[in-house]
C-alpha cells in the first residue's frame, strides 16, 4: 500500500505575527478517496485509517469519505449478505475506536442493516463516538444505477434513534446537524445532490454552513464537468462550503469505472480539486471561511425567508473540537479579487463589461434623444476607458463617431506625454476633437477669489477640476450632448475626486469598474480589438503613472503628482474595497487576508498603513457618493446611493479603527 498523497499548496505564516485562523473562524476540511477492494472491509478500513492519519497531521477538522467506502460501492447483491453487513458494522466500530483522541470529524460511508431494511448511510464519528447516522434520501434506479434492489430511502426519517451493538441511542435521520460553533456540518449522499431539491438545501437553511457529500458517481465523458458545476452551484445556492468525495478506481469495472473525484467549493468558487483516476490514497484539503459564509447569509434576505420551508426541525448534535489550530494558511487569496486570474475567463469578463456599459449608455442616449456625447480626455486610464465605451456605443447605435466631442483641457500640470496620447487617441478614433487650455481661466479665477497661484494647495487643484467640468457641461448644452463621466469605482471609494468637479457628469460609465479592472479592460481593447497605432497609444497610456496632473510638472516636463504616492497603491485599495463591501469583513480579517495575498510584496506595516487610509477616506468621503450621477453596475460591488450602498455621510470610522 502506497503512502497517502495529500494535494495541497502551502503558504506559511509568521507564527509570531498577525491573527490566528482560529480567531477569524477559519477551518481546515478534507475530502478523501481511499484505495478500496470490493467487499474487502479489512483492506478498506486500513486505507481509511491512513487517510485519517494524513488529515490529522494537517490539523484537519473534517474529513469526508466516499459513499459505502467501508464495503466499496459496487458490491451488488452482496449487500444482501449478512456476512458483509456484519463486517461493515464491525468496520464502523473499528473506526469509532480509532477516532478516539483524534480531533477530526469523520464522515464515512457504510450500509446500515435495520432488520427489514438496509440503508445507504453516512456515519458521522468524532472522538470515539458515533454522533449520528444520515441515510441517503434519493435512491437511483435508472441507467447504470439500480440501488433500490438493495437500499431503502431514508428521506422521511426524522427525529429517530437507533441502537448498535457497540453504541446505543444514536441519532438517525436526514434532520441532523453537527455543530461546533461557528461551524455546522450537514451531510448528503451522491444522488441527493442530483435531485430537484437536494437535502443540502434544507440542511443549509436549517443552519449548516459546511456540507459533505459521500459519493460514488461513475465516469463517462464530460460527466466530471457537470459534477463540478453541480457542486459549485449548490455551494453558491446554499452559501456554504461543499465537500464532494467520490469513490475511486478500486471499484468493480464490470460495467462502469469510477475516477475518485474530490472537490471542495465555497459559495460558488471551486477552491480545491484533485486529479482523477489515481491509484493511491488521496486527500485534498482547503481552508473554509465560516465568517464569509455567515455574513453572506445575513445580507441575503431570500436565504432567511426560505428557511420557513424546511419540512423538519433540525436536531443539532453539539460537540467541541479540542484545539483551534488548523495548520498553515494555505488557502489561495487573489491579490486582485475583481480580476479573473484565468486569461480566457478574463477576456470573457472584459467583453461582458463592455456590453453592460454600452447597453447602459445606449439606453440613456435613446431616452434623452441626444445623439452627441461630450468627454474630457486627459491621456489617463479612466478617460480612455470611458472614450472606448462611447465609441463602442456609437458604433452599436450607428451614430457617426464625429458626434463624439472629445475635449482635452491642458492645465498647469499637463505633460507632453499625456497631452500627445490624448490628442492622438481622439484623432485615431475619428472623434470630433477640441482643445481648451484652462490656464488663463484658472488664473483669472484665482484673481477673482484672491488666491495666490504660487500656493499649490487644494484650492489650486480644485479650481482646475471645476473649470474643466464647467467647460464640458457648457459644451454639452451648446451641442445638445451628454457629458460622460470618467471616474471609476476605486476613486469613488476613496473620494478621490473634486466635489462638483470631475465628481459630476450627466452619465458615468465607469462608476462600478475598479482601477485594477480598468487596466485589463484597456489592455483587452489594445491587444484584441485595435489596429497597431491605436494599440501602441493605449499601451503607453497603460504605462503612464496614474495622476490628476493638477500640480505643475517638473523642470524636465515630467509628472510630479502621482496618485498612488498620495493615497496608496490602487491594488491594495481595490483589495480592501472588495472585502470591506462585498464580504463585510472586519479590518483585522482584511489585514490577515492581505498579508496572505501580498506576502513578499508588502510588509504588514505597509498594509496596515494603507488600510487605515482606506477606512478613513471611505467613511469621510461618503458625502460625495451620496450625490453621484447615474451609472451602470457591472460587478458585485457598487457604491451607488440608490442601490447597493446606503450609508450616512456622517458615520464615524472610530469603531473600525479603534484598537486596530
Amino acid at each position: 500500500m502506497k503512502d497517502t498523497r495529500i494535494v495541497v499548496l502551502r503558504r506559511e505564516n509568521d507564527p509570531d505575527g498577525g491573527l490566528r485562523m482560529a480567531d477569524l473562524n477559519f477551518i481546515r476540511v478534507a475530502a478523501a478517496c481511499p484505495v478500496t477492494r470490493v467487499a474487502d472491509v479489512a483492506f478498506n478500513i486500513a486505507n481509511i485509517k491512513s487517510c485519517i492519519d494524513t488529515a490529522t497531521e494537517e490539523q484537519t477538522k473534517l474529513i469526508v469519505f466516499p459513499e459505502l467506502c467501508i464495503t466499496s460501492y459496487t458490491c451488488g447483491d452482496l449487500f444482501l449478505q449478512k456476512k458483509l453487513l456484519d463486517a461493515a458494522e464491525k468496520g464502523v466500530d473499528e473506526l469509532r475506536i480509532y477516532s478516539k483522541n483524534k480531533d477530526v470529524l469523520i464522515a464515512v460511508g457504510a450500509p446500515l442493516n435495520l432488520h427489514t431494511a438496509v440503508y445507504n448511510c453516512a456515519f458521522v464519528i468524532y472522538d470515539g463516538s458515533i454522533l449520528g447516522i444520515v441515510p441517503k434520501s434519493f435512491i437511483p434506479n435508472y441507467e447504470e444505477f439500480y440501488e433500490q434492489r438493495w437500499f431503502t430511502s431514508g428521506k422521511t426519517i426524522t427525529d429517530c434513534r437507533v441502537d448498535l451493538p457497540f453504541q446505543k441511542n444514536i441519532p438517525f435521520g436526514v434532520d441532523l446537524l453537527f455543530t461546533s460553533t461557528p461551524f455546522e456540518f450537514g451531510f448528503e449522499i451522491c444522488e441527493d445532490l442530483w435531485s430537484v431539491i437536494p437535502p443540502s438545501s434544507n440542511l443549509s437553511l436549517a443552519g449548516a454552513n459546511v456540507i459533505g457529500n459521500l459519493s460514488a458517481s461513475n465516469e463517462v465523458v464530460s460527466k466530471s464537468d457537470y459534477r463540478k458545476q453541480l457542486v459549485s452551484t449548490q455551494s453558491a445556492r446554499c452559501m456554504s462550503a461543499y465537500l464532494y468525495a467520490g469513490t475511486g478506481v478500486g471499484e468493480s469495472s464490470t460495467d462502469v469505472v469510477f475516477g475518485g473525484e474530490l472537490l471542495i467549493a465555497e459559495n460558488g468558487n471551486m477552491i480545491a480539486a484533485n486529479e482523477r483516476f489515481q491509484r493511491e490514497n488521496q486527500v485534498i484539503t482547503s481552508i473554509v471561511d465560516a465568517d464569509r459564509l455567515n455574513l453572506q447569509r445575513i445580507k441575503n434576505i431570500s436565504f432567511r425567508e426560505a428557511a420557513s420551508i424546511v419540512p423538519w426541525q433540525a436536531r443539532k448534535i453539539n460537540f467541541s473540537f479540542k484545539s483551534t489550530g488548523y495548520g498553515s494558511f494555505d488557502r489561495k487569496v487573489a491579490r486582485h479579487p475583481f480580476v479573473p486570474s484565468d486569461e480566457k475567463q478574463r477576456e470573457l469578463r472584459c467583453r461582458e463589461i463592455f456590453s453592460i456599459q454600452t447597453a447602459a449608455l445606449a439606453k440613456r442616449l435613446e431616452h434623452t434623444g441626444l445623439k452627441r456625447a461630450v468627454i474630457g480626455i486627459s491621456g489617463g486610464l479612466d478617460s480612455t476607458l470611458a472614450l472606448l465605451v462611447i465609441v463602442k456605443t456609437f458604433d452599436l447605435l450607428g451614430f457617426p463617431r464625429k458626434d463624439i466631442l472629445t475635449v482635452t483641457l491642458p492645465g498647469f500640470g499637463t505633460t507632453d506625454r499625456t497631452y500627445n496620447n490624448a490628442v492622438e487617441l481622439c484623432k485615431n478614433l475619428e472623434t470630433d476633437f477640441h482643445e481648451v487650455n484652462i490656464v488663463a481661466a484658472c488664473l483669472q479665477h484665482f484673481k477673482d477669489i484672491g488666491h495666490d497661484p504660487e500656493i499649490h494647495d487644494v484650492t489650486y487643484e480644485n479650481v482646475q477640476a471645476r473649470e474643466r467640468t464647467q467647460i464640458l457641461m457648457d459644451m454639452a448644452n451648446k451641442n445638445q450632448g451628454l457629458v460622460i463621466g470618467t471616474g471609476d469605482l476605486s476613486e469613488l471609494a476613496l473620494g478621490w475626486s473634486t466635489y462638483n468637479g470631475d465628481h459630476m457628469s450627466m452619465y458615468a460609465v465607469n462608476c462600478s469598474v475598479p482601477k485594477t479592472l480598468v487596466r485589463y479592460l484597456v489592455r483587452y481593447v489594445a491587444e484584441k480589438q485595435s489596429e497597431q497605432v491605436t494599440a501602441d497609444i493605449l499601451l503607453d497610456i497603460l504605462d503612464t503613472p496614474v495622476t490628476p496632473e493638477l500640480l505643475p510638472k517638473n523642470s524636465e516636463g515630467k509628472i510630479t503628482q502621482k496618485t498612488e504616492d498620495i493615497v496608496g497603491p490602487y491594488e491594495l485599495h481595490d483589495f480592501f474595497l472588495y472585502y470591506f463591501v462585498r464580504s463585510e469583513f472586519t479590518p483585522e480579517r482584511i489585514l490577515f487576508l492581505a498579508n496572505a495575498a501580498f506576502d513578499g510584496k508588502y510588509k504588514e506595516e505597509t498594509l496596515r498603513k494603507w488600510l487605515k487610509v482606506f477606512i478613513r477616506r471611505f467613511f469621510t468621503q461618503q458625502f460625495k457618493r451620496s450625490a453621484i450621477p447615474d451609472g451602470p453596475k457591472v460587478g458585485t460591488v457598487s457604491l451607488s446611493p440608490r442601490g447597493d450602498w446606503r450609508m450616512p455621510s456622517d458615520a464615524s470610522f472610530n469603531t473600525w479603527l479603534n484598537q486596530f
